[in-house]
């Protein structure tokens, strides 16, 4: 059973869902990036998602490619996120990568998956490739005991569900907003189905990301789902807090109190 899973079951036992938290390597340093997710986990975060900064980011929304470009214009590389990996991982908590294929491609596949098990990683979350096209992946992962984790989305079909969720370990991803990435004001009603859908096809705890920016939000949804995944609104409290980085540190943990005892109060 991967740290993933455990982590997942930890929170159930505990009658909740797992709060993941998202934040993109060398945003707003590397350094700041590690301060920030230990941050994280320190305030409540169960997992944590590395992302991996990439040059066209299609699936984000405008804040977390504003943290993704500032990340590249760092200087930041794949070598710096797994450095990343390794410090946020020494807290205990699982620690995932969050990347397009095509960097992993880049550095190799089987090197990818070695180096970010040597680092300490628990597995890669991929947004853009389906398990039908990542057997190299998959392979890989699996040699390195690594959890690999899909997304399914309200456009999927039951058959898709069922074919995604058998290649996944640690958790399924459910992105239940039809678009780019980002905070929203309300929760999205694709959200709930979403989830029944894929419950049905798979055993694994389904983590659902949704633009939650709020313990309400995230009340609303762990009602429901096993995990929430909140990313945007981490990021936008370093954007809030320019070049104060003991002020965004303040009210990162300050929101992550807040989506923590959100999804205790479900």
């Amino acid at each position: 059973m991967s740290s993933t899973t455990i982590a997942f079951e930890k929170a159930r036992a505990e009658g909740r869902a797992a709060l993941v938290g998202y934040l993109p390597a060398g945003f707003p340093t590397v350094e700041g990036s590690i301060a920030a997710l230990k941050t994280m986990v320190a305030a409540g975060c169960d997992i944590v998602e590395i992302g991996l900064p990439y040059s066209d980011p299609v699936m984000d929304g405008p804040v977390i490619q504003a943290a993704a470009q500032r990340a590249l214009e760092g200087g930041v590389r794949t070598a710096d996120v797994l450095k990343v990996v390794e410090a946020v991982a020494a807290t205990g908590a699982p620690t995932l990568v969050m990347t397009y294929w095509n960097p992993v491609e880049r550095y190799g596949v089987e090197r990818f998956a070695a180096d970010l098990a040597s680092a300490g990683g628990a597995g890669l979350i991929t947004p853009d490739i389906t398990p039908d096209y990542a057997q190299d992946w998959i392979a890989a992962a699996d040699a390195h005991d690594l959890d690999k984790v899909f997304l399914v989305a309200p456009s999927s079909t039951d058959e898709r569900i069922a074919m995604t969720t058998a290649a996944c370990r640690g958790f399924v991803y459910a992105t239940a907003v039809m678009g780019v990435t980002g905070t929203r004001a309300t929760t999205s009603e694709l959200a709930a189905p979403l989830v029944a859908r894929t419950k049905l096809a798979t055993d694994l705890p389904v983590g659902v990301g949704l633009g939650v920016s709020n313990g309400d939000q995230a009340a609303e949804l762990a009602a429901y789902a096993d995990g929430v995944i909140v990313g945007s609104a981490f990021v936008q409290v370093f954007l809030d807090h320019p070049g104060d980085e003991r002020a965004a540190l303040g009210a990162l943990a300050t929101l992550t109190e807040d989506l923590a005892a959100g999804v205790r109060r479900a």
